[in-house]
């Protein structure tokens, strides 16, 4: 049973192709890994958020637990607050520790890939 509709499904399997080839690109393009790796990372969330509903509305509700620094006990929401301190964290990796910041970047597009396979019961690869 698909629980998206096909809109927001053809967003999120977008956003998960383009993180891929972007972090693709980044192992050949050196120079450039920085700022692909951050790319990337932040496409598989956006592929998350379309494949929960309005991204733009999961984005404000995720923004707003941040800010409120409240005890998390939704752990749908906790999780997505963990993934963005996941993307933080490589922001910072990106530029110091390239070959750590890939593979975490890698991990958390694996996650996003297996997170829009649940919702649209389709193979996300």
């Amino acid at each position: 049973m698909q629980l998206i509709d096909d809109y927001r499904k053809g967003w999120a399997l977008r956003y998960l192709r383009e993180a891929k080839a972007e972090l693709c690109a980044a192992q050949k393009m050196p120079y450039m890994a920085a700022s692909l790796i951050l790319e990337a990372v932040k496409k598989a969330q956006v592929a998350v958020y379309h494949s929960l509903g309005d991204a733009a509305s999961v984005e404000a509700i995720v923004h707003q637990a941040i800010v409120k620094q409240q005890s998390l006990e939704e752990p749908v929401l906790r999780f997505l607050v963990e993934i963005e301190g996941m993307i933080q964290q490589i922001a910072v990796a990106a530029d110091l520790e390239r070959e750590k910041a890939f593979e975490q970047a890698d991990e958390l597009i694996q996650m996003a890939s297996e997170i829009v396979k649940l919702f649209i019961d389709e193979k996300a690869d």
